[in-house]
């Protein structure tokens, strides 16, 4: 895939200019590596947004314009406002397309439409939503596919059950014994059931029940003395 994005030098740094750059439509952003100074540039906060509605550009090799010169580059950071969720800043990161780099990715769960245990109730416990990987950026995935049509309760799997292409590399794996390393994804569980759920309610209001008669008493006590 083929993205690309422009942006314009910036000379100025600092809140108040970033402010003045937001009220004109225009984000900061920096990018830096392979070995160049950082550089600060601005980005227009329409073609960027736009640009992101497409959720490969996550973990795309990006062709970034910046006066005429092209670069690949990656996302490397995504800053956004808390309550508005627009974006406020972008790191961007140069890469060497014939050196590897590291990237998170997504996981992808399927399967879970066939899976006969959560047809009957059962639920996916996924400890995951993402993996550190490694490749040359020809090689970045947009994601990997984990099949969980198979599981039954109690099953899960494991970062050495996931299909990886051919050149990626799964970086929890490369650091010593892969036994010690090799961490669970998911899992099937059975669901807490209705009585059990039942009873920790009726728990919970008894406590705070007897918890309100104690404060009263308390504040009764308190009030005669």
């Amino acid at each position: 895939m083929n993205l690309t994005i422009n942006a314009l030098t910036r000379n100025y740094q600092g809140k108040s200019a970033s402010r003045r750059l937001r009220r004109n439509n225009k984000i900061p952003a920096i990018v830096y590596g392979t070995g160049k100074p950082p550089s600060k540039i601005t980005l227009d906060i329409f073609e960027i947004t736009h640009l992101l509605e497409n959720e490969e550009s996550y973990t795309s090799v990006l062709n970034l314009i910046v006066n005429k010169k092209k670069e690949a580059v990656i996302i490397k950071n995504l800053q956004r406002h808390p309550a508005k969720n627009s974006i406020t800043h972008i790191d961007f990161l140069r890469i060497n397309l014939k050196q590897s780099i590291i990237a998170s990715i997504p996981i992808q769960f399927n399967g879970e439409e066939n899976n006969k245990a959560m047809r009957l109730g059962a639920v996916l416990n996924q400890f995951m939503t993402s993996i550190e990987i490694s490749c040359l950026p020809t090689n970045l995935p947009h994601s990997v596919n984990v099949d969980i049509s198979h599981l039954a309760i109690g099953e899960h799997i494991n970062l050495t059950d996931i299909n990886i292409p051919k050149g990626v590399v799964i970086t929890a794996l490369t650091h010593g014994d892969i036994e010690t390393n090799n961490q669970s994804i998911a899992i099937i569980q059975e669901p807490r059931k209705m009585a059990e759920i039942e009873e920790n309610i009726i728990v919970k209001a008894e406590d705070s029940k007897n918890k309100i008669t104690k404060d009263s008493e308390t504040n009764k006590d308190k009030s005669n003395s």
